[in-house]
């Protein structure tokens, strides 16, 4: 099974080249952020024609997540349990609009789950943080928190769960993965406290299976001052995954080409290929994986 995530940065954009890739490379399952629409604005047309089916939760021109695959998706599942909101009360609830966490604050649309094949798959986009101090960091921080409680309850009522936390997590965690000079000392997404936020997964069980495979590289460059061609990137886009999903994942890629070219998003694709035919004999000889 090939399983991708891609902050595509507004699917309505660039619907062309996130199909093209999804046929060429011959992915089973995308894990999209940014979608940037509703429902009823998603270029679903695209997708059917291509074999794909999608899920998604999208409210508005801002956020969006979604999952393209090819196989049976079951158990949706819109936001985790414990998701925390962002804003401000509403002074009445909108029958059509988003969610409210237990402070009556609105739910974003962050987070999409399902089962695939018997894989817990998750498109997630963490909240950006703005700048250290502003509201929009704490958010963040109790974001990832909450997710991180959610997901030790879900390996503790399952260990043996094959279960992926994937998409735009919005965090470097090694000073190897910022390239890009405007991020120092100070900086959002760099800072102790998002790194430890994200290091929480790994005691909660998880392990990045990206990184044994494709040690160094970006996922991440931003529109200005030239930063692709300076190769001033940051790598933030991740797939965490439980111990019974990394046993299983045979390769992976950083798929950096697809910042090239006619408007491409300022993100790219990261890929897992997983082979569940593996023995026990054949996952001791597979790449140790590193927090």
């Amino acid at each position: 099974m090939r399983i991708a995530t891609w902050n595509v940065n507004s699917i309505r954009t660039r619907v062309g080249r996130v199909v093209d890739w999804l046929v060429r490379e011959d992915v089973d399952v995308l894990a999209m952020q940014e979608l940037k629409c509703k429902p009823e604005q998603f270029p679903m047309e695209a997708f059917t024609k291509a074999g794909y089916q999608v899920e998604l939760h999208g409210l508005s021109q801002w956020n969006g997540v979604g999952i393209a695959s090819r196989l049976p998706m079951e158990d949706v599942q819109i936001g985790f349990p414990d998701m925390p909101g962002f804003g401000k009360p509403p002074a009445s609830l909108a029958l059509d609009g988003p969610g409210f966490d237990a402070d009556g604050l609105p739910l974003e649309a962050r987070a999409i789950g399902a089962t695939v094949d018997g894989v817990r798959l998750w498109s997630l986009y963490v909240p950006n943080g703005r700048a250290v101090g502003d509201p929009h960091y704490d958010y963040k921080l109790r974001w990832l928190a909450a997710l991180e409680a959610d997901t030790r309850s879900w390996l503790a009522e399952n260990p043996e769960l094959p279960l992926a936390l994937m998409g735009d997590w919005n965090v470097a965690p090694l000073d190897s993965d910022v390239g890009d000079p405007s991020f120092g000392p100070g900086s959002t997404h760099i800072s102790e406290p998002e790194r430890a936020a994200l290091a929480a997964f790994v005691d909660a069980g998880l392990q990045d299976t990206v990184r044994p495979f494709v040690p160094e590289g970006y996922t991440f460059w931003d529109y200005k001052q030239l930063r692709f061609p300076r190769n001033e990137g940051l790598r933030i886009d991740f797939i965490y995954g439980s111990q019974a999903f990394a046993d299983h994942v045979v390769e992976a890629s950083i798929h950096r080409n697809e910042r090239k070219g006619d408007s491409p998003s300022d993100h790219v694709p990261v890929v897992v290929d997983l082979d569940f035919t593996l023995s026990d004999e054949d996952e001791d000889d597979s790449p140790m994986i590193f927090g």
